[in-house]
């Protein structure tokens, strides 16, 4: 077979992450790698390397910083893929809530009969209040769903209420809640699994939902998505919610060779059945597409306030919920456990995370499974017994990396500066020996991870200044290296990606500056100037 000819890539600036040999500055970096397929066969200085390749092309990106491919380990691109094809009625997007009912008069005005119209990412805080009633007013008859940015809780009008079956004399459902204005009406607020029950296929429970959209058009809205977030800086994430026909979407795009993303995937636990009588587990797939394990929930959301935590939170208004029950928890954890799958669990607030651990502590002493180590999604607010249970599990915490950056002062207005110190913990997790990953959360939080990487190292809310837990601030270097390093551990595949290092993926990100020496207030503004994946381009801007 014919060997294939390396190419040499260089930059003013090359942040590699590769291990030094014992003795050696961690500051040396090389000038120049060579790539040869999809692997990086070598590094040194470009001197070195056209001595050792002297047929092979030298591609030169001039003044710019190469890093390692940036990886989002909790993203959600099956849920975004559909967001992309209604309305966005971010903060950003709309800014008051005039502005948000005349977008949705709008899309209303343009509506075919039994048609809904959708719209997602709006933040209450940032925006105003929406409720049923104002919906209303603008929508008499066509059903309208208003999703949050924390995407545990939406708004309905009463049109969307009615076709649901909802009224005000159905019962809470499990794990959920509908919600009320003060006279005990409806408010049009489905919280939690009231939400998911009717919205989401992955975690549905019922047999009345919103109508969703054809796998063409998700195809499509999946295709867009892909080439925004590789626009970002993104080499790979984790689609942290899947089901079934997610997995086929992404599937067709594999096929037609137009993923150009690397997509780890958390299958919802509500379909695990279906792939346990398949034999379908962790690490099912290849190096493109593949299952890292499935994904459970226990509590509610930060940004929606609905978190399990031990002390109530500042606003009385305010509830925890918890979402699946104890029990049924721990059989999800012990069924995927004993299959020798990883489980993924979102618990945010400290009860939720207790109780995961609870579980995971349970299993690992009755059905050792050597190097099976388990997630905990987003574990929001820790402390120091739940430091030392992690590192002693060799679980992993996936936070949000850029929560401090978007909400700000909100987050010390709804849970207490003294515990902002607390969450997010990123500082605590490294000193603590606990594997940390990178997340954005998306659509939750914003996407791109270079502002990630701002809100991990200033802790600065970006549109007040506002300080949110100052001592879990983090150095450059360690922010780069949570997401990459920390997000390949996340998924089982850090012995291949994460660094620019012989053996590793080709897998780079090209900057047109070097977040790890800049002022890092500035992070979030460096342009993305070019993004590989296995060698190959799949953004130039």
């Amino acid at each position: 077979m014919e060997e294939r000819t390396p190419t040499i890539v260089r930059a003013n600036s090359i942040v590699s992450q590769a291990r030094t040999r014992p003795g050696a500055s961690s500051a040396l970096e090389p000038e120049a790698f060579a790539l040869t397929g999809e692997t990086i066969s070598a590094t040194g200085t470009l001197t070195e390397l056209r001595e050792r390749f002297p047929t092979a092309e030298v591609l030169d990106f001039g003044d710019s910083t190469i890093i390692p491919g940036l990886n989002d380990a909790h993203i959600h691109l099956a849920m975004t893929a559909g967001d992309a094809l209604h309305l966005d009625l971010s903060h950003a997007a709309v800014g008051d809530v005039p502005t948000l009912l005349d977008t949705i008069a709008a899309e209303v005005g343009t509506t075919s009969a039994g048609e809904w119209v959708k719209g997602s990412r709006y933040d209450d805080e940032k925006t105003g209040i929406v409720l049923r009633d104002e919906l209303d007013r603008i929508a008499p008859e066509v059903p309208v769903i208003v999703n949050h940015v924390a995407g545990h809780w939406g708004v309905l009008n009463s049109a969307g209420l009615r076709f649901l079956g909802i009224d005000e004399s159905s019962p809470d459902p499990d794990g959920g809640r509908y919600d009320r204005y003060s006279d005990g009406r409806l408010n049009g607020k489905l919280i939690e699994r009231a939400l998911m029950n009717v919205l989401m296929p992955a975690t549905a429970r019922g047999d009345r939902f919103i109508p969703g959209d054809t796998v063409e058009d998700l195809q499509l809205g999946a295709a867009r998505t892909i080439a925004k977030w590789n626009a970002a800086g993104l080499t790979s994430i984790c689609d942290a919610l899947i089901s079934p026909q997610d997995i086929g979407i992404l599937s067709a795009l594999r096929a037609d060779d137009a993923l150009g993303l690397r997509i780890g995937m958390l299958l919802s636990i509500d379909h695990y059945d279906k792939a346990a009588e398949l034999g379908v587990g962790s690490g099912f797939g290849d190096d493109r597409l593949k299952l890292i394990g499935v994904k459970a929930f226990l509590d509610g959301a930060i940004g929606g306030r609905t978190c399990l935590l031990s002390e109530p939170f500042t606003d009385p208004n305010y509830q925890g919920v918890q979402t699946t029950s104890t029990d049924e928890l721990r059989a999800n954890v012990e069924r995927v456990h004993t299959d020798g799958n990883r489980i993924g669990v979102h618990a945010n607030g400290d009860a939720a995370i207790r109780l995961v651990l609870d579980a995971f502590d349970d299993v690992a002493a009755r059905i050792p499974r050597p190097g099976l180590r388990h997630r905990i999604e987003h574990c929001s607010l820790i402390d120091d017994d739940i430091l030392k249970r992690m590192n002693r599990l060799g679980a992993i915490a996936v936070p949000f990396a850029g929560y401090p950056g978007y909400h700000g002062s909100a987050l010390n207005s709804w849970y207490g500066e003294a515990r902002t110190e607390r969450m997010f913990a990123h500082r605590s997790f490294l000193d603590a020996g606990v594997t940390v990953a990178g997340s954005s959360d998306y659509p939750c939080g914003p996407y791109q991870p270079l502002f990630g990487l701002q809100s991990l190292v200033t802790r600065t809310g970006v549109d007040d200044g506002v300080t949110v837990g100052a001592s879990q601030k983090v150095t450059a270097a360690e922010a780069l290296s949570i997401f990459t390093l920390g997000s390949a551990e996340a998924s089982g595949e850090e012995s291949y990606k994460g660094r620019l290092a012989p053996g590793y993926l080709a897998d780079f990100t090209v900057l047109g500056d070097n977040p790890v020496t800049i002022d890092p207030h500035g992070i979030a503004d460096i342009d993305v100037r070019a993004t590989y994946v296995g060698g190959s381009e799949v953004y130039r801007g």
